[in-house]
């Protein structure tokens, strides 16, 4: 299915999890994928991998991010699709966390997004699609999440404002909030392999499917909302989570 053929895509931490499987799926129908990430070897290996074009890019750091979109635009021109899918995560309790913990999340998963969006938008066509990663973790109140649950609520909350700025020029904003995943980013949370291992045998009783899901069934997701398929269909929030948000997580 090539519903995306001529169209110019980027993803912003397309070099593994879920940014990848889109990046992938976004080829796989069609479109020219531009790949951003701060490793440089990842990139290069997604290059290989899913011919598309890799830049390295620091969403924390605003200069970084102009160099991007000049890049982008010296490159491609205009793009069509934006998948904002780069961010970190990690858990701390109320009465432990830091400054460096809150300003680590919030520059990444906030401010780096947002100032994202703003400075590619005048290379952005208009009629474009524009998709946010969120979580589910924005609403289900999962203990030490505090920060990173926020940001992903500020991003959901940001998904609604500029849907309706951007309806004049026909772009479409929509947020996908996954639920588990079978992501590295599980190997990135500070937490033992035995501890990742009991803490996804626990989460995944909760799933209605009991199991975690796949970065290309997110992937999928996201081509559907990037493609005209979804033509009539902004401001919203897609929850692709196997059935998690109807059980509490406690």
């Amino acid at each position: 299915m090539k519903n995306l053929d001529k169209k110019v895509a980027i993803v912003t931490g397309g070099n593994s999890g879920i940014g990848y499987a889109a990046a992938a799926e976004f080829v796989e129908r069609g479109a020219t994928v531009i790949v951003t990430g701060r490793n440089k070897e990842a990139l290069l290996q997604a290059e290989k991998e899913l011919n598309v074009t890799g830049i390295v890019a620091d969403q924390g750091d605003l200069k970084s991010i102009d160099n991007l979109v000049a890049e982008v635009a010296a490159k491609f021109g205009k793009i069509d699709i934006v998948f904002l899918n780069a961010g970190v995560a990690s858990f701390s309790p109320l009465e432990s966390a830091s400054e460096e913990h809150y300003d680590s999340i919030m520059d990444v998963n906030v401010k780096g997004v947002y100032f994202t969006l703003q400075k590619l938008l005048p290379i952005l066509n208009d009629g474009g699609s524009v998709i946010f990663n969120t979580s589910i973790n924005a609403s289900v109140g999962m203990p030490n999440s505090g920060v990173y649950a926020a940001s992903k609520a500020a991003l959901l909350s940001l998904n609604r404002v500029f849907a309706t700025e951007l309806a004049p020029r026909n772009i479409r904003i929509n947020a996908v909030s996954p639920g588990p995943v079978e992501t590295p980013l599980y190997g990135k949370l500070g937490l033992q392999k035995e501890e990742v291992e009991g803490f996804g045998a626990v989460l995944s009783e909760k799933i209605l499917l009991k199991r975690f899901g796949k970065p290309s069934e997110i992937a999928k997701t996201v081509a559907f909302l990037a493609s005209d398929d979804a033509s009539f269909i902004t401001g919203t929030e897609v929850v692709v989570d196997g059935g998690l948000i109807v059980n509490a997580v406690v």
